[in-house]
Formats: C-alpha cells, structure tokens, sequence
C-alpha cells in the first residue's frame, strides 16, 4: 500500500540503499551532471556511495534497464541520458497513458485509496493558497501516484512513475508560469471530481486534457 508523507519522506516507501544510489546516480545523468559518452567508474561508485562492488554491479544494470546508461564489453559503463527527443516521446507516451490509468483507477479505486486522494486534494487546494511551490510539487506526485497505485497494473503503475521520475529531472530548468499552481489545481479538480462520481469517461477526459497542457507547459 502506498504511504504519502507530504511533509517529511515524500510519497515513495522507503528504499532500498541500492534504489537509493540508483537514483542518486540516474538523477546525475537526467540533469547532465553525468554527460553521455562519459565512463562510470565502479571503483568511484564504491567509495562515493559505501558499498561493494556486486549491488554496484546490480544498480549499474538497473540504470542500464532504464536506458540511461549502456555496458559495453571492455569498457564498462558509459553514460547515454536523454536526448530532448526522448523527453519529447516520454511526454507523448505519457499523455497516451494516463487516461487510461485514470479509467481503470476510477473503476478499481478502493475506499482506503479514496480516502487518501480525498485528503491529498484538501492538501493540494491548501498549498495552493499558501503558494509554497515545494510542498505543492510533492502533493501533486503524491496525487498521481495514488491514481497509478488505484489502477490496480503494476506494469502501468511503474511505467508512469519512471516518466514522472525522468521528467521531474530532465525538465528540471524548465520555467513554469506565474499562475502554474492554480492552473494545475484546476485540471486536478477536474480529475478529481470525476472520481468523486465514478465516471471513468469524464475523468479519462480531464486526464487527457491534463495531459495535453503538461505537454505544452513542458515546451
């Protein structure tokens, strides 16, 4: 089950020291700190980071998995990162997907996953207020995150949340407009209702529209 700390941990469970260094290093690589074409050094992750080389070994082929980086035969791990093409299909892929997710999240969403949704949006329409831009960008991760957790496919479930993840770093300069808060309260409400009513159709529209303007926010 899904655990949302809004003010402290965020709403991932807790990780593994693996999932944490492979974050650590995937976040390098979306904001460019690690450019592509350079090596990943074994050696350099051990010390960095604490640990042997086997989990590093076992994070390098899960960074390997998410297309970040590639293993080469005598030359070991070379970064690739994302291309603005790639984050352009991710957001296209994603504003294919999530309508479908919100579909089947609505019509498989348990009482408890309402529950929290129902107590994420009072968080949302609060911070939104407040304009605290950090706590608001949390809560909105935190309300997808109960939507692909509701629909109930785990295979959907981690599909969007490494879109979420890519996006939320490769588009980390990206400058969002004055009004970003508000705007993206309202399109959630929009979603957000159509659960309140269980209407799959209303609220695969209002992703889909979500979806669309995210798109043209990201641009």
């Amino acid at each position: 089950m899904l655990n949302l700390d809004f003010l402290n941990n965020d709403y991932d469970q807790k990780k593994s020291i693996n999932e944490k260094v492979t974050e650590a290093v995937a976040i390098e690589i979306l904001t460019g700190s690690l450019h592509p074409g350079k090596r990943i050094v074994e050696q350099k992750l051990c010390d960095k980071y604490g640990i042997s080389r086997t989990p590093v070994r076992d994070i390098l082929k899960s960074l390997e998995s998410m297309g970040l980086i590639e293993l080469l035969p005598n030359r070991g791990a070379i970064v690739k990162g994302l291309s603005s093409r790639d984050v352009d299909d991710i957001l296209y892929m994603k504003s294919l997907l999530y309508p479908q997710c919100v579909r089947w999240a609505i019509e498989r969403i348990t009482d408890e996953e309402f529950s929290m949704m129902e107590e994420t949006f009072a968080f949302m329409e609060f911070y939104t207020v407040t304009e605290d831009f950090d706590k608001m960008q949390k809560i909105n991760r935190g309300f997808e995150a109960i939507i692909y957790n509701a629909c109930h496919n785990s295979e959907l479930e981690s599909t969007m949340l490494k879109y979420d993840f890519f996006l939320r770093y490769a588009n980390a300069d990206i400058k969002l407009p004055a009004n970003y808060l508000s705007v993206v309260l309202e399109e959630h409400r929009a979603i957000y209702e159509a659960f309140q009513i269980r209407n799959p159709d209303l609220g695969a529209d209002a992703a889909q529209a979500h979806a669309f303007r995210t798109m043209l926010r990201k641009k």
